[in-house]
């Protein structure tokens, strides 16, 4: 699945490289949010195995354009590629051999290079602290941190790999969001349900990050405060919910006070008055999502407690302890 929108020379950049996949037992679904910049009037898809396009009148967000093309997708797996990545030509193998090696897990990311500074990871899977702060694990970071093979908190949408049926059941990416922070909110849910993440550290897609929206844009500085707000509201559960709640009011108030220093204090704010705002009807749509079937131990455990590790933006993954599928012991 790939969603579109403005995307330039990145979208033929992203279908080449998987017409360049050493197995084309895929369909591509490209969904185009309205883009105005001719992106998708000259595509070549001859190569691809199969290929849909799905034109769509008005800008959905990355979130909603995703859940179009999981309704319309016909495989067993969704498997995500923004339209500012490339996959290696065997990014489609390498997810099919951890699938293998690991049954049990429904949904699996993908290791992140920097397109533009291969000696730089962009991401390895989203992690989450337990105050209620996510970050992509691992980006900026040199690529000589890449981490093994083992569990991080829920896939980066740059890359996510997802059960098809597991996606749908539990709604997909949730289309309030828009974009930003969906693809953790998702994973958290997903997390509540017991299901776990598996990072593939030989599952690589080489992602600019941020080449459509911008990385430090006002757009992606709003959205991002405002859905997390969201996601911590809407998903920590109660007891946690209340005990890390001076902790994450207190980390956001530092997040602010940076954000004076880097001068996005405006838009930072408004996204954080807005998630608070927008609590209320948020909660009254969720207030029938499926119960809580993990203990608070087993989903405090696989969230980072380290705040200085997301000040630096570094990998969470907890490698597992042989190549065989042991998803229940990860080292500590």
């Amino acid at each position: 699945m790939i969603v579109n929108y403005n995307g330039g020379d990145f979208i033929q950049q992203a279908l080449d490289s998987l017409a360049s996949q050493t197995r084309l037992d895929f369909e591509v679904i490209l969904v185009d949010n309205a883009s105005s910049d001719g992106s998708i009037d000259w595509l070549d898809t001859s190569r691809l195995p199969s290929f849909k396009l799905m034109a769509e009148p008005v800008n959905h967000g990355f979130a909603a354009a995703n859940n179009i093309a999981a309704r319309k997708a016909t495989g067993k797996w969704l498997v995500c590629l923004n339209p500012d990545a490339t996959a290696r030509p065997d990014w489609l193998q390498k997810i099919a051999e951890g699938h293998a090696r690991h049954p049990e897990a429904r949904m699996f990311a993908s290791t992140q290079f920097d397109k533009m500074d291969p000696s730089r990871l962009d991401g390895v899977g989203d992690a989450y602290l337990i105050l209620g702060i996510p970050w992509r694990g691992g980006f900026g970071r040199p690529a000589t941190e890449l981490p093994g093979e083992g569990e991080c908190f829920s896939p980066c949408g740059a890359g996510a790999v997802f059960d098809r049926e597991l996606f749908l059941a539990y709604g997909g990416f949730d289309e309030s969001f828009f974009c930003f922070c969906e693809d953790v909110d998702l994973g958290f849910r997903l997390r509540l349900a017991g299901e776990i993440c598996v990072f593939l550290p030989d599952a690589i897609i080489d992602h600019v990050g941020g080449g459509l929206s911008g990385r430090v844009s006002d757009f992606a500085t709003y959205h991002g405060a405002r859905n997390r707000v969201w996601t911590y509201a809407k998903n920590m559960p109660a007891p946690l919910f209340w005990l890390t709640l001076p902790g994450h009011v207190a980390l956001s108030a530092y997040i602010l006070l940076r954000g004076v220093m880097t001068g996005r204090v405006t838009q930072t704010w408004l996204g954080m008055r807005d998630g608070v705002l927008g609590l209320p009807a948020l909660q009254l749509r969720e207030k029938n999502r499926p119960r809580r079937k993990v203990s608070l131990w087993a989903l405090a455990r696989a969230m980072a407690w380290n705040p200085f590790r997301m000040s630096q933006r570094k990998a969470h993954v907890r490698e597992f302890t042989s190549t065989k599928s042991d998803l229940g012991l990860p080292r500590a």
